[in-house]
């Protein structure tokens, strides 16, 4: 055995990846619930598709891009893994010192995977299958991967001293904003007057809210790269955002809309994870309350911000993970407490946590709108006015599901 690995911290590592990599297809089914059923099929294979297409790309280069040498701060070294160059079972130094630099490869891999499929939920309907891959390669190498350097692997933000625990701004942020962008240049869906845009499967939803809920535990709890004090806290806050964030949007449900559907119970259980994903292995349980009750009234007046815009974001995806990742990645700088992982609240942090953020906000809103305005110019990446009306599940699939919607 290598020297420094430790069993149990490579057996716990295993079992966070596996439950990451389980989330994907908990979002395809939290997704294909929610959407019209016409566009299930397409939508649920948009994050299925991730898993290859992301895989090959982390393979050859992005994995070395985001976590190797760094290159004045902005990107790594695409050499330096390349084709799994360098990564086998002995421990990298910096990225987990006790575990195989393998696992986290495998680690970090299950990150890149479900970050663009998040984004499917708001343009759903609108792109078709040939412009989806081009773009979720294209979208990986420009934003995910410089983003997760920056942060991630000791690039430019990570010497500021900014600060993710496991996403909320390499994930949620970059993912929530680059939807605002695509909804700006795909625009709104053509759909029927009076056509139904109802969920077609809240059972759907509901099993897909439930693996999310269970991959989430190790997506934020495998952060700490070692079954450690950090990583049974950041589990207990994750617990705590969650039951919180739900509890707060259904009392927002109620005084607002005067009754509390079941979209609202599984909408704001998913807030709650997204905004506590990058303070988790910052702050004290006690202050997971304070991210949750947050959650539960900031994301909601984030999808309401969106429906007045008449941003037509299907399924939510800016309010609850832009808004939701962003918010918790600022919080960080109110509440975290030394104890818990070396950092510290303090008006020094809170600064540097806001203008990460930001920047990173900025960087993936501009990015993903220039890249589909090129998309869009040198091939066909929107569906016409008739697909969409018929859905692509039908008209380029030939698969359906369902034809009732």
């Amino acid at each position: 055995m290598p020297d420094g690995i430790n069993m149990g911290d490579t057996a716990f590592m295993i079992l966070t990846t596996a439950m990451v990599l389980f989330m994907t297809p908990g979002l395809a089914f939290f997704y294909g619930g929610l959407a019209r059923s016409r566009s299930v099929i397409s939508l649920m294979m948009q994050s299925f598709i991730s898993m290859g297409i992301v895989t090959m790309v982390w393979i050859f280069g992005g994995f070395g891009l985001a976590f190797g040498r760094d290159h004045g701060g902005v990107i790594g070294s695409i050499t330096d893994f390349f084709a799994l160059g360098n990564v086998g079972v002995e421990p990298h130094a910096m990225y987990g010192s006790t575990i195989p630099f393998i696992m986290f490869f495998a680690f970090q891999l299950m990150f890149c995977v479900i970050t663009v499929p998040l984004m499917t939920g708001a343009f759903v309907g609108r792109m078709n299958m040939k412009g989806y891959i081009v773009f979720l390669i294209f979208w990986t190498l420009l934003i995910y991967v410089p983003v997760c350097h920056w942060i991630w692997g000791n690039g430019f933000l990570a010497k500021w001293g900014f600060v993710d625990f496991a996403g909320g701004t390499v994930i949620h942020t970059t993912a929530g904003f680059g939807v605002l962008a695509s909804l700006l240049v795909l625009g709104k869906r053509i759909m029927k007057k009076g056509a139904n845009t109802q969920p077609n499967n809240l059972m759907a939803t509901a099993i897909g809210t439930g693996i999310l809920w269970f991959g989430w535990f190790g997506f934020n709890s495998g952060g700490s790269l070692a079954a450690n004090m950090v990583a049974a806290t950041s589990f207990v806050n994750t617990l705590i955002g969650l039951s919180t964030a739900m509890v707060v949007w259904m009392i927002y449900a109620k005084l607002r809309r005067g009754k509390i559907l079941f979209t609202d119970v599984l909408t704001g259980s998913v807030a709650g994870l997204a905004t506590i994903t990058p303070a988790s292995g910052y702050i004290k349980p006690a202050s997971a309350i304070i991210v949750g009750i947050v959650a539960g009234i900031i994301c909601n007046l984030g999808v309401e911000f969106a429906r007045k815009l008449d941003l037509d974001d299907a399924l939510d995806v800016w309010g609850v993970h832009g808004v939701g990742g962003f918010t918790g990645t600022i919080l960080i700088g109110f509440l975290a407490d030394e104890s818990v992982n070396k950092v510290t609240a303090s008006p020094h942090q809170l600064w540097i946590q806001i203008a990460g953020v930001v920047l990173v906000a900025a960087y993936a809103f501009m990015i993903t709108y220039l890249l589909l305005k090129i998309l869009t110019k040198v091939m066909t990446v929107e569906l016409s006015p008739e697909q969409q009306l018929e859905g692509l599940d039908k008209t380029l699939l030939q698969e359906q599901e369902f034809i009732k919607n």
